[in-house]
């Protein structure tokens, strides 16, 4: 019985990692080069998401009410 708060205890210092920087393994390289590009990324260059694949949200907050506009897709459901 008293393993199990020994174990947890061990389990939760595991789980707590030190956050640095990526760095290849021993013996390890990046990735070559994408085709035309010069230079060779880093591991955060390879790591960060683009615009396009992680788009900014756009929320538009309405601060007063106003009046719509007629909507000509806005139809009655047919019978």
């Amino acid at each position: 019985m008293r393993r199990l708060p020994v174990l947890a205890l061990l389990f939760a210092l595991a789980a707590c990692g030190v956050k640095t920087d990526l760095k290849p393994a021993a013996g390890q390289t990046l990735p070559v080069a994408p085709y035309g590009r010069a230079d060779q990324p880093s591991s955060k260059d390879l790591l960060d998401t683009t615009t396009q694949a992680a788009p900014g949200r756009t929320v538009e907050l309405r601060q007063r009410s106003e009046e719509r506009k007629d909507d000509p897709f806005d139809l009655p459901p047919e019978d």
